[in-house]
């Protein structure tokens, strides 16, 4: 089971000035959704924002710990 605020922190840590919310989807905390709004995602695609995300909390997401098992995405370009 994946902390939320530690989730939301090594979101934060990895896009500085980005704004994210961490939902748990069913109460078991292993299938999160993430929001996250950030400047680093200018210019970048979908799939490369994705994996500056999955990037962050890769370490959350091995076979290993499996501490998230499911994680929906959503993303936007945050500006000044």
């Amino acid at each position: 089971m994946a902390d939320l605020a530690e989730v939301k922190s090594l979101i934060e840590q990895a896009l500085p000035g980005s704004e994210v919310t961490v939902t748990d989807l069913t109460g078991g905390g292993d299938h999160l959704a993430v929001v996250v709004s950030a400047p680093q995602f200018a210019g970048k695609g979908l799939i490369d924002q994705h994996q500056m995300i999955y990037a962050a909390l890769k370490h959350k997401m091995t076979p290993v710990s499996r501490e998230i098992h499911a994680l929906q995405i959503k993303t936007s370009v945050r500006g000044d």
